[in-house]
């Protein structure tokens, strides 16, 4: 029999904020940062303080539910989930549940099966943890806590149980990824934690529309985790159906070493952590006029600048994708676009992506550190003649290298491009005569011999002559030896 998977991900995500959702400690580095260094009464949940809402993760919030296409709640409400564990310290998280801040949103993926629409349940705020260290040395077993995390904003994101393949769980979260740092409420960087995946998974037969019993695997902080997780889960519960069993709902752990889910717990239920309205905050209000200037300072999002490219720049999908993988990228090709109006969008994107980044990559250089117009004007010298593309690729690395113009280094090597007619006539003529025996054999039938002779003329002209006047005068001149 086959089986379906229904897969919805629970996605936490540390807001770029530089204090704390409720207090102001500082929002530090984990890895950089001594801990319990950047605390206070409030996020140590000490007796008798007030939590006080950070303005700018709602306003970050709000950004990321208007790009997931959700409705913004003018009133949502902070409420307290219960339930203890040594890095909570309150004993206690304040969250969202009944009433989130965005909520019934969808965000289209990509995949080899076409485009595919997956819906968002919600995206509510609430608090992070702080970060537990098991210790295990000398034969004794203890944790460490650090609560510098503890308190620092995030966004939860909840799908429906719409994604049915890793391919697809694949293409959502990168597009998620993608679209939170494009719009600056994430940083994403899962190596820091910023960005935490949580899958949600069951199993039916197919043609059966009720969905099976779920588990809950959590705190997967890859993608190449959350990937073999899932696909290890699919094959337990694929053979638990097939063999008559049942899947029990519990919450799981992901091994990397063993490659394995472990069970941490049986699966609680919303009532399990027994909410109630935070009574120290009030309802969240987002009216009409703080909302409609938020909307007014959204980015293009990677969706429409995608179809802008590809509608009106004709760009291909592959390079329309790696643009807009990054914003400093698309950026930079934006600016390149605006400094040279008259360049084909081809043409910049040509060379963007494969000599400027090759020198780049080459040298560990950033784009940032490159200006757009300089760039642009090389390539603009190699449209209009000036120098030929092997000499332009040449001027391109002395110009990342030292800094100086492309103009500047032609006149200083005298690199023009030679297009006279008389003298590239005169420079095949000499290359056929001091090559009787390669012009014979071509004569002869060996055709490819003048790619060669070709070779021969662009480095007596030091790879300055216009190859498209040497390839045509050098097809005449053998043409007229036939």
């Amino acid at each position: 029999m086959n089986y379906i998977a229904d897969i919805g991900l629970e996605v936490h995500v540390e807001l770029a904020t530089n204090s704390k959702m409720f207090c102001s400690c500082a929002v530090v580095d984990p890895t950089a940062t001594a801990p319990n260094t950047s605390v206070c009464p409030v996020c140590c949940g000490m007796p008798g303080v007030l939590p006080v809402i950070n303005r700018n993760a709602v306003e970050l919030a709000i950004k990321a539910g208007l790009a997931l296409n959700c409705t913004i709640a003018e009133t949502s409400i902070f409420a307290r989930k219960n339930y203890f564990y040594p890095d909570l310290p309150k004993g206690y998280q304040i969250s969202q549940y009944e009433y989130p801040l965005a909520y019934k949103g969808y965000m289209l993926i990509r995949t080899s099966a076409g485009e595919r629409k997956i819906r968002v349940t919600r995206a509510h705020l609430e608090e992070d943890t702080g970060k537990l260290t098991h210790v295990n040395e000398n034969g004794e077993t203890y944790s460490l806590v650090d609560l510098n995390r503890a308190g620092v904003p995030l966004l939860e994101i909840v799908s429906e149980p719409d994604l049915h393949t890793v391919e697809e769980v694949k293409a959502y979260s990168h597009e998620l990824r993608l679209l939170l740092r494009w719009l600056g409420v994430s940083s994403g960087d899962m190596e820091k934690g910023s960005m935490r995946f949580e899958a949600n998974l069951s199993m039916r037969p197919e043609g059966c529309e009720e969905l099976g019993t779920r588990v809950e695997v959590k705190n997967l902080n890859s993608f190449r985790a959350m990937e073999q997780a899932i696909l290890y889960q699919m094959d337990v519960q694929r053979e638990t159906l097939s063999s008559g069993g049942k899947v029990k709902q519990q919450t799981l752990g992901w091994n990397e070493t063993t490659g394995k889910t472990v069970i941490q717990r049986s699966k609680e239920d919303a009532n399990d952590y027994r909410y109630f309205p935070e009574p120290d905050l009030p309802p969240l209000v987002v009216d009409a006029a703080w909302l409609d200037s938020i909307k007014k300072n959204m980015p293009e999002l990677p969706d429409i600048k995608r179809a802008r490219y590809a509608q009106e720049l004709g760009l291909l999908q592959e390079d329309i994708d790696r643009l807009v993988d990054d914003k400093n990228t698309c950026q930079f090709y934006e600016d390149c676009l605006a400094a040279a109006p008259r360049l084909s969008p081809k043409n910049i994107v040509n060379w963007m992506l494969t000599d400027l980044f090759a020198w780049l990559n080459l040298n560990g250089v950033a784009l940032e550190s490159v200006d757009p117009k300089s760039f642009v004007q090389l390539v603009e010298l190699v449209d209009q003649g000036t120098i030929n593309q092997s000499t332009g690729k040449e001027v391109l690395a002395e110009m990342l290298a030292s800094g100086k113009s492309a103009e500047e280094i032609i006149d200083a090597k005298g690199l023009h491009q030679i297009s006279d007619s008389n003298l590239i006539t005169d420079l095949v003529q000499g290359v056929l005569q001091a090559n009787p025996n390669e012009v014979q054999a071509y004569l002869s039938g060996k055709e490819t011999l003048a790619n060669w002779m070709f070779g021969q003329v662009m480095r007596e002209a030091k790879g300055k002559a216009n190859p498209q006047v040497v390839k045509a005068e050098l097809q005449r001149q053998l043409d007229a030896l036939k």
